[in-house]
């Protein structure tokens, strides 16, 4: 797979203030395919959007709820970002900010026959992200098509007819196959089955009564690892503000991590367009609907990675193990000489 040289094609972030109207938000760099919109300024719950469930279909990171439609929202994914409409608190409130994470999947879905049952797939072979809805069969273990070129290393599923948690799958869980994390909740890496075996570079191998509910309608997102755009993996603290270095081969533009072994600690997601200088602290809990918290030291973006600068437990405890995604602003050093600088 070759390497990215210019990660805001495929990922960027945006920071927009609310009108109470209908907006156009620009800046994203491409017609995203995910878009992930949480207000900053007051505590409303975050909305999920994605081009393969379509505009005005909103999932909640922080919570179980089933999909919503509703009459107002993100209502057209744009050439340059996304339209939202009238005046919801969620995402277009009068005078409060708002940050919202898009992502290039595939434009278009299309229909995948590789699995034992159809899916619907929007995919981006270069950049390592696939949107993935299905239907689950009533019973027993089934296949699906996840449309990359490599074997997804994380995988977040929701089940978008009925109240369900989300599930998330990472490659540095304890178990790939047989350890999950919730993405609403504070809780722990939890043991059990969720698939019949590690994926495939086209198949995942799902289980009805686990990752999925019979008979229900799915949504999923898939990813791999990409040189100088992506990495998925995990590092142990040191409990100290001279803390771990995580190397990632580019200089992070959003860092999500979550501590797995132990404790009720939560989600935290970070980026550089929020956090403009080192230290970064601007942190947003994509299981609460809270407003965004500073006031500690968390991370330092570098070239080629981020080191933690706090002890806090929810992100440094020593010996304790750390589960992450990261996005890249720059690779360190680009197929065509495309230089970086530290933050």
């Amino acid at each position: 797979m070759a390497q990215i040289n210019k990660p805001n094609e495929y990922f960027n972030t945006v920071l927009y203030t609310g009108n109470g109207s209908t907006q156009s938000v620009t800046g994203v760099n491409f017609q995203p395919d995910w878009s992930w919109l949480k207000c900053r300024s007051t505590a409303y719950n975050h909305r999920l959007y994605d081009s393969v469930r379509g505009a005005l279909k909103n999932l909640q990171s922080n919570s179980t709820a089933a999909e919503a439609t509703a009459d107002n929202g993100l209502s057209a994914f744009n050439s340059d970002g996304f339209t939202v409409t009238e005046g919801g608190d969620a995402y277009n409130s009068s005078g409060q900010t708002y940050v919202g994470w898009n992502w290039l999947a595939g434009g278009t879905a299309s229909s995948n026959t590789d699995g034992s049952i159809t899916s619907t797939v929007s995919a981006n072979t270069t950049s390592g992200f696939s949107i993935v809805s299905f239907t689950a069969p009533a019973s027993g273990n089934f296949t699906v098509g996840h449309g990359l070129s490599s074997p997804p290393e994380m995988i977040i599923i929701k089940n978008r007819d009925i109240s369900q948690s989300w599930y998330v799958l990472h490659k540095d869980l304890t178990s790939f196959t047989d350890r999950y994390l919730r993405l609403q909740t504070t809780s722990a890496e939890i043991t059990y089955p969720m698939m019949s075996q590690t994926p495939s570079t086209t198949l995942l191998y799902l289980i009805v009564g686990a990752t999925a509910d019979a008979s229900n309608n799915h949504i999923m997102y898939c990813f791999n690892s990409v040189k100088g755009y992506s990495k998925i993996g995990s590092y142990t603290g040191n409990g100290s503000t001279d803390g771990t270095f995580i190397y990632t081969g580019f200089k992070p533009a959003f860092v999500m991590v979550k501590r797995s072994d132990g404790g009720t600690s939560g989600w935290y997601t970070l980026d550089s367009a929020r956090n403009t200088f080192n230290v970064v602290q601007n942190r947003i809990e994509p299981n609460t609907s809270n407003t965004e918290s500073t006031g500690l030291n968390i991370f330092d973006f570098v070239s080629n990675g981020f080191k933690l600068r706090d002890s806090d437990t929810a992100w440094n405890v020593n010996g304790g193990t750390y589960i992450y995604i990261a996005f890249a602003e720059n690779p360190l050093v680009g197929t065509n000489n495309i230089p970086t600088t530290a933050r």
